[in-house]
């Protein structure tokens, strides 16, 4: 049984108070883009080594809330040799080229509790489509989807996730909480806000029962860079002269 719901500091009143409106500034100029061919090939190639039978996903962050796809069956997995991560650097969609911010994916080492989700062989081709152009933007990709061993109370399964490519000039690499906090507290863009993003997923890990320290730990963090942040100046009163 999941345990007991613990109360986020990062409450959705204070991922209110980041939301700003942001016009879509475009594609970065300089930036390479995946292509219709491209996604047909990624599509093409991963298919080809896919397991027998249906496609499962790892969803370890916004698949577990915003998933996008009908699926025919999820179960509660773990992933070895890979964590969570607020690794990715962007400057469209969650944040702006002003003002930068950070993605979660995942990087190697340690391990990841979430999702897998199970869709049908004839529809993987149109689901994949649709998840790619959500999840991959430039070319190469900076968190290329890759097969990844899923342990599950049913035994292991072969399931698709997206990890982070190191040798990417978007990897940020393994920074502390306190600095990732530092941009997730400001960064927002035309999708939303990073915080917004950091608190729907603390909130569905703690709806499954899922417990992620670093995690935890940092939507605290982002929390109090809020209320500093938004919080009105304390007034000074001097007293009267005698």
């Amino acid at each position: 049984m999941p345990s007991a719901k613990r109360q986020m500091a990062l409450t959705a009143e204070l991922v209110a108070s980041v939301r700003r409106a942001v016009e879509d500034a475009g594609p970065s100029p300089g930036a390479v883009y995946l292509t219709d061919a491209d996604y047909d090939a990624i599509i093409r190639d991963l298919l080809a080594e896919a397991p027998a039978g249906d496609l499962w996903l790892f969803g370890y962050g916004s698949l577990l809330w915003k998933p996008g796809f009908e699926y025919a069956e999820r179960r509660m997995a773990t992933v070895q040799g890979w964590h969570r991560s607020f690794c990715l650097r962007i400057a469209r969609f969650r944040a702006t080229r002003d003002q930068n911010g950070l993605m979660m994916v995942l990087d190697r080492g340690g391990q990841c509790q979430g999702m897998i989700f199970r869709v049908p062989a004839d529809q993987a081709p149109t689901v994949l489509n649709g998840l790619f152009r959500r999840e991959l933007v430039v070319n190469p990709p900076a968190t290329p989807p890759r097969w990844l061993t899923a342990q599950t109370a049913d035994g292991p399964v072969q399931a698709l996730g997206f990890v982070i490519d190191r040798r990417s000039p978007f990897y940020a690499g393994r920074l502390p909480l306190e600095e990732v906090a530092d941009v997730l507290s400001k960064a927002a863009g035309h999708w939303g806000s990073c915080a917004e993003y950091l608190q729907n997923t603390v909130a569905h890990l703690e709806e499954l029962g899922i417990r992620d320290r670093n995690l935890w730990r940092l939507q605290a963090l982002v929390a109090e860079r809020i209320q500093a942040a938004t919080s009105p100046p304390e007034s000074t009163t001097t007293s009267p002269v005698e």
